[in-house]
């Protein structure tokens, strides 16, 4: 494929000036050009508010965190845009309607100090749980500003531990101490841009006289501390984060000693009480012993730092099923695990006699059960949460060695749309090199052909999973659109390595992947090339670009959000350089040979039969930069294509900070697909 831009002459350069006058005057002006062709009409106005009254619902499961006998929840509604962060005990959390208790209102907040103020979380200090280091985002960035707050006074502490805003990771060590990992000034952050150094920091002391626990490497995604207060077992870990997949993780003894946790760097760790388990991504070569990729394993914590080698083996995958992630109860281990993308949920329990495994009581069949949360420091209950594309969710309580199983059922979400003749299917379409790719199809099996979205993710290790929609089942399903969503290589629904195959000069097969799926979703009739839209957002925004500028004549539409683009660039633009290990470094002449050929904006020709696109960015997405989305479309005007463009001034990556920018954002690309592939036509 013939190079049409000069990777060494970008006019465009000016784009990538986040603030700068003429690049948010060219940003608002192509918004409004698109806001003008898409959000006038009565259907955009009805499409937007069933949207609405779906995310501020009062009938949805409000998620919760267990601390210290209190349910936690943060909650975002008509009334409260910003959000209020409550509690409320089981009794009450049982009733339809329970009493909160709110804690911060950060609607009261943002107006007080007249700050767009987006909430990022709190950690809590065991084990009374009075004080709380609150994160708080400008607009939905990624840096936030960290503040102590008493729970008690529910004021923000006087004289507290805070931190201006900044990619910043805290932890607490104790009432007086915590770990700071933030930009301390120069070479205190990565080229990532997250912090490089650890300190441990004793409240009232300068931060900048805070000694320095660990220091990574310039090159290094981040690095960050952490205490378990686990009584009995309490320990400090520090973690140099290598790249996305590798990791150095330290025991810091009481004397300040580092400790490396002798395992492999691309292996995932966690300790609990004395447990040591191992989640393996690559094999594994110890001794005369071989654990394949995938494996996890377990050993007692003490004696594998002493040199002891003896490990247990909880589970093996094989070529259909693969381990997903774990969850610690006071005694137990949850293994969550996908068997041809459908969720199992195992118990491991060790015992005298070593470890013993049995199923999770209460999970129901044909659905998709995650574990939402669980109380690791002071009992062995959990909650699980059980979904499918047409199944809303529900919320179970159960306790591991409970008479009968018995396990609750807390909540139950609404339907938010019909399902009534709406199936679920799973297929599979054959890649360029064989491999079968999994997709789902939810739509009505009787329609000859309809306007289909197709989404998939196909990056980092992330499995996509079957989730009830309301919004996509307003906005698409209940309108006779069909939804796919596909199991792509890059992503972990088929392990680690499904995943690793498909990185740096593979990650072509990424790309092939979705092709043939949008191939096979028209050879079986279930759609065609002109009624096939496509949506990604972030590394699925790269995807969908890259179909865009190579497989054109395969898509009607294409909505490409918050993405990777300038394949050249990307390490020079906010949080890109962590992503190196993923898809290479096009400043090794190596690396840009097998990324110049996909790269969406060095592959943008004249003549060439683009499917109507709208990209979407947010002026605030610190992590993947605005400038992506904003030169691709001047590039495509260049060339005199028509394309669309929204950018949200706030929202960060996520797109939207409140509900009513949520909506809007998601009723704009329903509309522009509507519009494209003439959904109303069927």
């Amino acid at each position: 494929m013939t190079e049409t831009i000069p990777i060494d002459d970008d006019s465009y350069l000016w784009l990538e000036e986040v603030d700068g006058p003429d690049a948010l005057t060219w940003a608002r002006e192509r918004t409004t050009e698109t806001l003008d062709r898409f959000t006038g009409a009565a259907r955009f106005q009805s499409l937007n508010s069933q949207i609405r009254q779906v995310l501020d619902s009062d009938d949805r499961i409000p998620p919760v965190t267990r601390i210290a006998g209190w349910f936690y929840n943060f909650w975002q509604d008509a009334n409260n845009p910003r959000g209020v962060w409550r509690r409320t005990t089981l009794d009450e959390y049982r009733h339809d309607k329970p009493t909160w208790d709110v804690v911060l209102d950060i609607d009261e907040l943002a107006r007080t100090e007249d700050e767009n103020w987006v909430w990022k979380g709190a950690s809590l200090l065991p084990p009374d749980h009075r004080l709380a280091l609150v994160r708080l985002s400008r607009g939905g960035s990624d840096a936030v500003e960290v503040r102590e707050f008493d729970l008690t006074t529910r004021q923000f502490a006087t004289a507290g531990f805070t931190l201006p805003e900044a990619k910043t990771l805290v932890e607490w060590i104790d009432q007086d101490h915590i770990y700071v990992a933030t930009d301390c000034g120069p070479a205190t952050l990565t080229a990532s841009g997250y912090p490089r150094t650890v300190r441990e920091w004793l409240r009232g002391t300068p931060l900048d006289q805070a000694p320095v626990v660990l220091e990574g490497k310039l090159e290094d995604v981040a690095a960050f501390g952490r205490h378990d207060h686990t009584p009995g077992f309490e320990r400090d870990f520090l973690v140099r984060m290598i790249d996305m997949e590798r990791t150095e993780n330290f025991h810091r003894r009481p004397d300040g000693e580092l400790v490396r946790i002798d395992v492999p760097e691309d292996a995932h760790i966690d300790v609990h009480g004395e447990w040591l388990v191992i989640r393996l991504r690559t094999l594994w070569q110890l001794g005369d012993t071989t654990y394949p990729a995938g494996t996890l394993l377990a050993a007692r914590f003490e004696n594998f730092m002493a040199g002891d080698r003896a490990l247990t083996i909880l589970f093996t995958p094989d070529a259909q099923t693969h381990l997903v992630g774990f969850s610690w109860t006071l005694h137990h281990l949850i293994v969550l695990t996908l068997s041809d993308v459908r969720s199992r949920l195992t118990v491991f329990t060790p015992t005298d006699g070593g470890w013993r495994s049995s199923p999770l009581p209460g999970v129901p069949d044909m659905t998709d059960t995650t574990v939402s949360d669980t109380a690791p420091d002071t009992d062995d209950t959990y909650l699980i949460v059980s979904s499918g594309f047409l199944e809303p969710a529900t919320l179970r309580r159960g306790e591991i060695g409970a008479p009968d199983d018995a396990v609750e059922v807390l909540k139950q979400a609404p339907a938010f749309f019909d399902v009534e003749g709406l199936t679920v299917r799973q297929l599979k379409a054959v890649s360029d090199d064989g491999t079968e790719i999994p997709y789902f199809v939810v739509g009505r099996p009787d329609a000859p052909v309809a306007p289909t979205l197709l989404s998939a993710y196909g990056g980092f290790e992330a499995s996509m999973i079957p989730a009830y929609s309301g919004s996509i089942g307003r906005a698409w399903l209940e309108r006779g659109g069909t939804y796919v969503l596909a199991n792509i290589r890059g992503g972990g629904e088929y392990g680690p390595q499904w995943h690793t195959q498909a990185v740096q000069a593979n990650r072509h097969l990424v790309y092939e992947d979705f092709a043939a799926v949008a191939r096979d979703l028209v050879a079986r009739g279930i759609t065609t090339p002109g009624q096939l839209g496509i949506e990604g957002g972030s590394n699925a925004g790269l995807i969908v670009g890259v179909m865009l500028t190579c497989h054109p004549e395969l898509f009607g539409a294409v909505v490409c959000e918050m993405p990777l683009l300038d394949m050249y660039r990307y390490p020079d633009l906010l949080a890109g350089p962590s992503w190196i290990s993923e898809y290479g470094d096009p400043r090794n002449p190596a690396d840009w040979e097998f990324l110049r050929p996909y790269s969406p904006y060095h592959n943008v020709r004249a003549g060439q039969p683009y499917p109507p696109t709208l990209f979407v960015t947010s002026t605030r997405d610190d992590r993947v930069h605005p400038g992506h989305a904003r030169k691709m479309v001047a590039r495509l005007r260049e060339y005199g294509y028509a394309v669309d463009y929204y950018e949200n001034t706030e929202g960060g990556h996520a797109l939207g900070s409140v509900n009513e920018q949520r909506a809007f954002h998601m009723a704009l690309v329903f509309e522009f697909l509507w519009t494209q592939l003439q959904l109303d036509a069927v």
